[in-house]
């Protein structure tokens, strides 16, 4: 093959002639140094924007989103029969999220089934058969309010129909003092995804064996519920079990039905705040979260402070944090989820409103037919007015409130709340007033994530403790005072964080609990040494029950891949220095390796983590003479099956969005998404979990990790999915080997200059150059291949059973196709 005939063919292509309807152009065949002169098909470069009639299945970009793949058909307008037009349905353009008064300018042609793109000032539109795509470009003056990252619900995608199981398995097994205990434990949800709905059952389940001790094994199904997003009322619909979500009235478990406005389906600076968890373990130590029993988040952390952030947003109330201890120590403690102050738009109304029945946690009705409902209204720029009410047989509660931006000063709001319950012993009835107030300091690089202050009556009464009365006419911790506060404070010119958290609750009848933590860290350079990093973190927690104080101070300084670091912690037990060194292996492991001492001698311990292709693995192990040896590990991910195929994968949220990835039979392909990267399994699938719901997603295939036999022609997509969802994309991927193949003609010398070569997918992988030559990738033993030229197939290659070495030479001949089907 003659590379610079075949340059030189590309550069020597100009334009002489342009036509009113579509590009056109004629070309001069005799600048080109071709034997054959006569032998020439250059019909597929002779117009810019004309495609062959027919129907087509692109991936749409409006401006720089894009949307699924679309079938979009090109036919031949009235007015220009020479020519072809994309079809742009009423459907399609109902994504397009035009303002009302772009939509009343639109023109139609083909009985009103296609749109005239030049209807729409300065709108655009271009195909690239090449990449599958067809690009429209619209003025944003046309277009609803967007964001880099969010999409108006036009463009949101439901995803397709699947079966879902994600799981968190935690396993230990310890021998402390002589006595020898085993646990295994799984939390999980296992799901369906039928169109818009989402149908999700929650578990939890363990094994326990203690030395003397018969094996205990529990397994319960914590709720049975499902849900769907309300897209033209920004809203949520939830059926079946579930805990009453409420920023106003205490939750509790119910079944039934609430319909409720979804922050998430919200531009990313108008959505709400998600529950944050923190603590301090003095050894490697399993945290459990819950709620009323129920199992929310179980992990195991490394020695030092810890700070959970990943726990679901929908969570509300009082949350309940066990810390276990390798020494069999166990801190608990409760941390309260309280939201920000009750702010809404100018204008926009929030809500809720829910119905139902409270259950027993075993799925038994527990209690009276109740209704519930609150609202936000946006007032005017700056005030929210917000108030609910809760009600069911002998309890009613009502509350009102008003929040107010101070603009520079923050956002606060206020209001209160009464309840009236009617009991054996007689009627009660109190109130409870409630302060909440946020503000980011830009200028101090600071800010109050939340503070708040709640005061309630003796005789005051939450939905919860009413129906807890009727077994118990002594309620233990009734609630009386609650102080909380979380604050962030940056000091870059000295490079130091703070980071501190407080809550204190009081109540009427039992002692008060007390909670609070402060952390501070500092890098700094010392001499030769660079970024070094001091932090200090400090902790007290003291209930009716338990009591517990003490610190963490770490020194770490980077050396290599890793890092060393001094570590001492001190307790009301205990006291321990550690000296540590933590690395990362690659991209998806890391390690951390300790040796140190404490009142009860010397010990070592280690602790990995593994972001696994299908799974995220974590180990650690640990060992004092004469003490204790632990071994604990947890295996996180998930399963998802769909019509297009199945894929094991990490996951952290259970039951949430994912985005499962199709690279047409090709395995071993590499994915970026987020996390580390993932590749494909055996039947060329991969699912990228814990996607963002209502946030623009990219996945994209890593080119320079991509192997030499493999070419990706559309490497890039994204997706906007609703929640839960499983949304569905597909790869343009090419897999195969590679060789220099001459194609002669049975009654013919060989194919002309320009004719194309396309695999049986129908993907174009070669254009003919003289004497029959095209440099053809992605083939395998013994497929057939089509040549075309003056759009239609003319004549099929078959590859033989035994190929070349890759990149070597091949001469077929081409026979006469069965049918000559228009491209």
């Amino acid at each position: 093959m003659n590379l610079k005939k075949v340059l030189a063919s590309c550069t020597l292509l100009l334009p002489v002639y342009f036509s009113h309807a579509a590009q056109e152009f004629e070309f001069n065949s005799d600048v080109l140094s071709i034997e054959d002169s006569k032998n020439i098909d250059l019909s597929v470069f002779s117009k810019g924007s004309f495609v062959m009639p027919g129907t087509y299945s692109l991936a749409v970009h409006i401006n720089k989103h894009e949307l699924p793949d679309q079938t979009i058909v090109f036919t031949t307008p009235d007015d220009a029969p020479q020519d072809s037009v994309a079809c742009i349905t009423p459907a399609l353009v109902e994504q397009f999220d035009l303002k009302n008064s772009a939509k009343d300018q639109l023109r139609w042609w083909h009985d009103n089934q296609c749109l005239d793109i030049r209807s729409l000032e300065g709108a655009e539109m271009r195909i690239d058969l090449g990449a599958s795509a067809l690009y429209v470009n619209i003025p944003q003056a046309w277009l609803e309010y967007s964001s880099p990252d969010w999409d108006p619900p036009s463009r949101w995608d439901e995803g397709v129909a699947g079966l879902l199981f994600d799981y968190d398995l935690n396993g230990q097994s310890n021998a402390f003092q002589g006595k020898r205990s085993d646990s295994l434990g799984i939390t999980g949800t296992l799901g369906a995804n039928l169109g818009a709905w989402r149908l999700r059952a929650d578990m939890q389940g363990r094994t326990e064996r203690s030395s003397g001790q018969p094996m205990q094994r529990v397994l319960t199904w914590n709720r049975y519920y499902a849900y769907r997003a309300i897209a033209p009322l920004r809203s949520r619909l939830t059926v079946g079990e579930d805990y009453l979500s409420s920023s106003l009235f205490d939750s509790f478990l119910y079944a039934g039905a609430n319909l409720a406005s979804d922050d998430n389906m919200l531009p990313p600076n108008l959505r709400g705040y998600a529950p944050e968890v923190s603590g301090v373990a003095t050894t490697n130590a399993r945290v459990t979260v819950s709620q009323q029993g129920r199992l929310l988040y179980e992990t195991q952390v490394a020695a030092g402070p810890f700070r959970i952030q990943d726990i679901s947003n929908a969570v509300s109330g009082k949350l309940d944090v066990r810390v276990e201890e390798l020494d069999g120590s166990v801190q608990t403690y409760q941390m309260d989820t309280a939201s920000i102050p009750y702010l809404t738009r100018p204008g926009s109304v929030r809500y809720k409103l829910t119905a139902g029945r409270p259950t027993d946690g075993e799925h038994n009705l527990d209690g009276p037919l109740f209704a519930a409902g609150e609202f936000s209204w946006g007032v005017s720029n700056g005030w929210s007015m917000y108030g609910g009410a809760l009600g069911t047989l002998n309890y009613k509660a009502l509350a009102l409130g008003a929040g107010r931006d101070l603009s520079a000063l923050g956002a606060i709001s206020v209001d209160v709340t009464q309840s009236n319950a009617t009991l054996p012993q007689g009627s009660l009835t109190g109130k409870s007033y409630r302060v909440s107030y946020s503000k980011r300091f830009d200028k101090y690089d600071s800010q109050v994530t939340f503070a708040g202050y709640r005061f309630s009556q003796e005789n005051f009464m939450s939905m919860n403790e009413f129906l807890q009365s009727r077994d118990q006419p002594e309620l233990s911790n009734k609630a009386k005072k609650m102080y909380t506060v979380s604050v962030n404070k940056q000091f870059r010119e000295m490079g130091v964080s703070l980071y501190a958290n407080y809550s204190h609750q009081t109540y009427w009848n039992s002692a008060a609990n007390d909670r609070y933590s402060v952390s501070v860290s500092r890098y700094f350079d010392a001499g030769r040494f660079k970024n070094l990093s001091l932090s200090l973190t400090a902790y007290n927690s003291q209930s009716n029950t338990t009591s517990d104080r003490g610190g963490y101070l770490s020194l770490s300084m980077p050396w290599g891949n890793g890092s060393y670091s001094y570590s001492t912690s001190v307790n009301s037990s205990n006291t321990t220095h550690n000296a540590n060194y933590s690395s990362r292996v690659n991209e998806q492991t890391s390690y951390q390796v300790s040796g140190g001492t404490s009142r009860t001698g010397q010990s070592v311990s280690g602790y990995l983590t593994h972001e696994g292709e299908r799974a995220r693995l974590s180990a650690n192990g640990s060992y004092q003479p004469g003490e204790y040896s632990s071994f604990g590990a947890s295996l996180q991910g998930g399963m998802t099956l769909t019509t297009q195929g199945g894929a094991l994968h990490r996951t952290s949220i259970a039951g949430g969005t994912r985005l499962m990835l199709d690279t047409d039979g090709v395995s071993d392909v590499p994915i970026r998404g987020s996390g580390p990267l993932t590749r494909t399994n055996h039947f060329g699938k991969a699912v990228i979990g814990d996607v963002n719901p209502y946030y623009r997603d990219q996945a994209s295939i890593d080119l320079d990790s991509l192997g030499d036999n493999v070419e990706a022609t559309r490497s890039v997509t994204q997706a906007t999915l609703t929640e839960g969802a499983i949304g569905y994309r597909k790869f343009d991927v090419i897999s195969g080997s590679k060789a220099m193949v001459y194609i002669t003609l049975p009654q013919g010398p060989t194919p002309p200059f320009g004719a194309t070569v396309h695999n049986s997918r129908g993907q174009e992988t070669g254009i003919v150059s003289e004497n029959g030559g095209v440099y053809l990738s992605g083939i395998k033993a013994n497929e057939v291949m089509s040549v075309r030229w003056d759009g239609k197939n003319h004549c099929n290659v078959t590859l033989p059973e035994k190929m070349p070495p890759d990149g070597g030479e091949l001469d077929l001949l081409c026979r006469e196709a069965l049918t000559n089907d228009a491209a």
